[in-house]
């Protein structure tokens, strides 16, 4: 009879869900990477950019070899750790080319993102690929 009212009095406890707090990407991130100040904006309406040197590549529209294109992402934020897709499209012939990309999260504002070209995800975080971000809004 014990057991039973021990098993019975534990139940309840373990049947209580842990509410996780959903992964925000939305802002302006700002990073280090070899000395140079890069910022990553993400919008509501799913358009990144990249900005270096006070070149912007990405967002709704941009230019680069002066041609018109436009820069997207998507996050799943069900995989450990989290995948972020960019995706560049030439407007006019809609070519698309892909960076994958991989976030830890440190908390609400601090990020680690790696990122490669050329299709393949990165499966880890180093020195190489990896860029610590700080959401500066």
């Amino acid at each position: 009879m014990k057991k039973l009212l021990v098993i019975l009095y534990i139940l309840p406890l373990l049947s209580f869900n842990i509410i996780q707090e959903p992964f925000d990407i939305v802002g302006r991130w700002s990073g280090e990477d070899k000395g140079d100040i890069r910022f990553i904006n993400f919008d509501k309406e799913g358009y990144a950019s990249f900005e270096t040197q006070g070149q912007i590549i990405g967002g709704k529209e941009f230019l680069l070899d002066g041609k018109k294109g436009s820069m997207r992402y998507k996050i799943n934020t069900f995989t450990d750790p989290v995948e972020i897709d960019f995706t560049i499209t030439k407007i006019k012939t809609k070519e698309e080319k892909k960076l994958l990309a991989i976030v830890k999260t440190i908390d609400k504002d601090n990020i680690i993102i790696a990122m490669t070209f050329g299709g393949i995800r990165p499966i880890s975080f180093d020195d190489g690929n990896s860029m610590t971000l700080t959401r500066v809004r």
